[in-house]
């Protein structure tokens, strides 16, 4: 069977079998088909050569998390040619680089209100996407792909027992894995959902029958490039120096529910990680935070 072949038939087992995303996927097939342009036949490669592999990715600028990741992916599909043909991984016991823990960068409770009230443009109704985008992405934590993936079908209303309020009190995200989950959304993200609902996206979607909850002005799905530059731009307008994505509003809502006294299982759970160890490395900024008001507050601590 050629080489093609057996990477596309590996993907398509992770694929069905783990559950792995289309991106992780994606990734997974170019780390193979750059290792497979070096290694025809990789059965007898060796440690060895696998060590000098790894030099050459380094040495070609690649990040140490996609050298371990590519490494990861290797290994693995290694293993599946020799379960596949009753033969040993000749890489099992081959260990990808260790990555150095980088603390995730939060911005401030007051950033994330001046990202806010930025995004909103008086006279641009276009902008009333961009408010309720940029909401949800801090009420919830969601992943940029998890909020621009969302249909209308995964918002929740209030049920019958809170008649007061009929706007939306809770998301259903489908992170990594095809795993789903519920996470609670608050007052102001409602509102400016309940105001995009309204007001824009009747007008998006025209005649055509689409599903998916943001929309860009050809009444299709809001891609992540988009998603992307509609925070940089709130970002710029708010006069916010340092670089803001979507992903820095995931680790702002972690941090600040964490400095709020939220408990890191539920961190957890709304974040979606599979182990509490993803979600401990935020407890990290959590202390740094404690180090320095001890340091400047208890009378023996100071210099």
């Amino acid at each position: 069977m050629a080489k093609t072949n057996l990477r596309d038939e590996f993907l398509s087992h992770l694929g069905v079998e783990k559950g792995l995303s289309k991106n992780t996927l994606n990734a997974y097939g170019r780390d193979i088909s750059r290792f497979l342009l070096v290694f025809e036949d990789p059965r007898n490669i060796t440690m060895m050569e696998m060590e000098r592999y790894v030099g050459q990715l380094r040495g070609s600028g690649l990040q140490e998390s996609s050298i371990s990741r590519a490494v990861v992916a290797i290994r693995n599909y290694l293993a599946f040619l020799a379960r596949e043909e009753g033969t040993l991984n000749p890489i099992k016991d081959f260990k990808p680089p260790r990555i150095p823990k980088r603390l995730p960068k939060a911005i401030s409770i007051e950033e994330v209100t001046a990202l806010i009230d930025n995004s909103l443009i008086e006279g641009e109704l276009i902008t009333l996407r961009d408010r309720a985008l940029i909401e949800l992405l801090y009420a919830t934590g969601g992943r940029v792909s998890e909020i621009v993936n969302l249909t209308v079908a995964d918002i929740s209303k209030l049920d019958a027992a809170h008649p007061q309020s009929g706007g939306v009190t809770s998301i259903r995200l489908f992170g990594k894995g095809n795993k789903y989950r519920l996470v609670p959304v608050g007052r102001f993200a409602q509102e400016a959902l309940d105001q995009y609902l309204v007001r824009l996206r009747p007008t998006l979607v025209k005649e055509r029958r689409v599903d998916f909850l943001f929309l860009n002005g050809r009444g299709t799905r809001l891609s992540r490039q988009t998603a992307w530059n509609i925070v940089a731009r709130a970002a710029l307008r708010a006069g916010i120096k340092s670089e803001i994505s979507p992903h820095s509003l995931r680790h702002s809502f972690a941090t600040h529910l964490l400095d709020g006294g939220a408990d890191i299982r539920t961190v957890q759970e709304l974040l979606g990680h599979s182990s509490v160890t993803t979600t401990q490395i935020y407890t990290l900024v959590t202390i740094d935070k404690l180090r320095e008001s001890y340091a400047q507050a208890h009378p023996r601590a100071r210099n």
